[in-house]
């Protein structure tokens, strides 16, 4: 198939080469920074991004991937979060996408407290063409209203740069000008929405906090970390991204919600990698025995397609884009095609296509 094939009208030949293997629609991501590992795995040890960029290429298609949305921050704590090194990180993707068989995009998260460099980043998703953006606001707010030190407060400083001191100085004045957020967020996501960019929050803790961003018009609920929060986010038909880790862990790594009671409710849209690539299949497989036929799998490739509005993938239909995996009767991942095209073939597939 050429490159950007789509599944043929007469799908049924395209589909009998696989006869004896299971082929389902290619996976989603909307939300992974696993990538990081591979950008970035020491800190210097990596100066030119286009090698981590291939290894991330692979790993991805081992892992029945084809649509990668790479969470990159915008982050007051700097290093490989830090303004920077995402314009650094989105320049070299643009520069090497043709190379790439996955297809990847870059969602942005943006730290609340930076409102001074609202204008940058609308710049920076204007020029690179970035279609999701998700609001994050990690700053220690309990140590600093205290007017204490907050814990990991030299790591941190250590990975951004700077010295404990100017670390915390920087701290305490985004902490002091919060009053100033809520009027340019929503400035900001309503600028945002102008150029057609999808909007959520991250980590939602409670009702209140969900409603906010919705008013603000951050409308997809990325990891809310309370069933009040899920709850509250289905109230306002936002969709709610949890992730696929935490199914396959059988719970948060950090003790929170466990993410297969909301999914098994029907209270969870979309799963994505989070940290780890091969959670996505895993998760989707470990989920089939409680959900309706194809209904596990769909979560992580049609509804994540249809929340960003990708309406040419996610599913396996003539005359979409020709996305595959391609697995052995018993689940391991044998093949990935990105539209029409291989990016991972091996094992027992690769003996019986010849190849």
């Amino acid at each position: 198939m050429p490159r950007d094939s789509v599944f043929p009208a007469g799908i049924e030949g395209f589909l009998s080469q696989f006869d004896g293997f299971q082929v389902r629609p290619g996976i989603v991501d909307l939300h992974g920074d696993g990538f990081e590992r591979h950008l970035a795995p020491r800190r210097g040890a990596l100066k030119d991004l286009r090698q981590g960029f291939y290894a991330l290429d692979a790993e991805l298609a081992a892992s029945g991937v084809t649509t990668a949305y790479l969470a990159q921050f915008w982050s007051w704590e700097g290093g490989m979060r830090g303004p920077d090194f995402a314009k650094r990180m989105i320049a070299t993707l643009a520069d090497i996408r043709d190379e790439l068989r996955t297809d990847m995009r870059i969602q942005l998260r943006v730290e609340i407290s930076l409102i001074d460099q609202f204008d940058d980043i609308l710049n920076l998703v204007e020029s690179a063409g970035i279609g999701y953006v998700v609001l994050n606001d990690h700053l220690p707010h309990n140590a600093l209203a205290k007017g204490k030190r907050p814990p990991r407060l030299t790591g941190q400083a250590l990975k951004s740069g700077r010295s404990p001191e100017a670390h915390l100085a920087l701290l305490q004045d985004l902490h002091a000008r919060q009053a100033s957020v809520p009027d340019a967020v929503k400035q900001f996501v309503s600028d945002l929405r102008a150029r057609r960019v999808r909007v959520g929050s991250h980590d939602d803790a409670s009702a209140t906090a969900r409603a906010w961003y919705a008013d603000a018009g951050a409308d997809i609920a990325e990891f809310p970390v309370t069933s009040e929060a899920v709850d509250a986010a289905r109230d306002g038909n936002a969709p709610v991204i949890l992730g696929a880790p935490n199914i396959v862990r059988g719970g948060s790594h950090g003790g929170g919600l466990v993410a297969r009671d909301h999914v098994i409710r029907g209270a969870c849209d979309v799963l994505v990698s989070d940290y780890h690539y091969p959670a996505l299949a895993n998760a989707a497989l470990a989920l089939d025995a409680d959900m309706p036929s194809g209904r596990a799998w769909d979560l992580i490739s049609a509804k994540p397609a249809a929340v960003m509005g990708l309406a040419d993938r996610g599913v396996i239909a003539p005359g979409y884009r020709a996305d595959i995996v391609v697995m052995t009767p018993d689940n391991r991942i044998v093949g990935t095609m990105v539209a029409g095209r291989w990016s991972f073939i091996a094992g027992e597939l690769a003996d019986h296509l010849g190849v």
